[in-house]
């Protein structure tokens, strides 16, 4: 028997110290195992469609869900300009160790696909890497502040980082993309993309290949740095960089009961 806590207000982790101490939102549904971990993308909450069906998905089939959000995103404390790659995977590693017990599927979305894969490299350093018996990554953006932000960047945005520490400019998701001097050099102390990225589980990606912010050329190359075995691509031809249409919910949903059905 489940207990459904997603529709619930919100449970808080405390996560760091001093002036970098911050309450991290998060919700948690209890069930069987493997569990399923989501990890968002940048500027998204917890609250997303795609975070929505896979709680409806693991409700349903009574397997344990849990979401958060990061600092200075959606109900979580903190501000949206100290964020960086670090200090959101800090948070992951929190909410894991804390928040979930045994062992994990994890979910990442564009961002939160590289916050995943940096997750697994720390729990896998810390001699925990078994705990992940699979991995979904949508639109997944690894680096994306180098390989995709940084080529973007104009004069003028680069004297703003230099001048302000950080630009900003209009999303086509509504509000204003910021992106900080910080989160840029955390960036590269965090890339991925640099040779073989060991995860120890399967892995399944799904992309679309109309995504105008992270093209699918970025998903053809990361599966190049993924072990030959047991990691599988979905293009779909029409999908943008949301994936949040029914067929792309249904899509998602099936990775994830492949990949729980995989774990054993």
């Amino acid at each position: 028997m489940t207990t459904d806590t997603t529709t619930e207000a919100p449970r808080f982790l405390d996560v760091g110290t001093g002036e970098a101490l911050r309450r991290i939102a998060y919700r948690r549904l209890d069930g069987h195992t493997p569990s399923v971990l989501w990890l968002g993308g940048y500027r998204s909450d917890m609250r997303g469609s795609k975070a929505e069906a896979l709680a409806e998905l693991c409700a349903q089939r009574g397997l344990g869900f849990c979401r958060f959000d990061y600092s200075g995103h959606g109900e979580s404390g903190g501000r949206f300009e100290d964020g960086t790659i670090s200090r959101w995977t800090e948070e992951a590693m929190a909410v894991a160790r804390t928040v979930t017990n045994g062992p994990l599927v994890i979910a990442g979305s564009s961002m939160g696909a590289w916050i995943a894969l940096r997750l697994i490299a720390d729990l896998r350093a810390a001699g925990s890497g078994a705990r992940v018996r699979g991995l979904l990554l949508l639109a997944p953006a690894p680096d994306f502040t180098e390989r995709l932000i940084e080529p973007r960047l104009t004069d003028e945005h680069r004297a703003a980082l230099e001048r302000d520490g950080l630009v900003s400019q209009p999303s086509d998701y509504g509000g204003t993309d910021i992106f900080t001097r910080e989160l840029i050099e955390d960036g590269r102390r965090n890339r991925v993309m640099e040779g073989v990225i060991e995860t120890g589980c399967s892995i399944h990606i799904i992309q679309g290949m109309m995504d105008a912010d992270v093209p699918y050329s970025h998903a053809l190359d990361l599966v190049s740095h993924l072990p030959a075995d047991g990691v599988i691509l979905t293009l779909i031809r029409d999908g943008d960089h949301r994936l949040s249409r029914p067929q792309d919910l249904d899509r998602m949903k099936r990775a994830i009961i492949d990949l729980m059905e995989g774990a054993g």
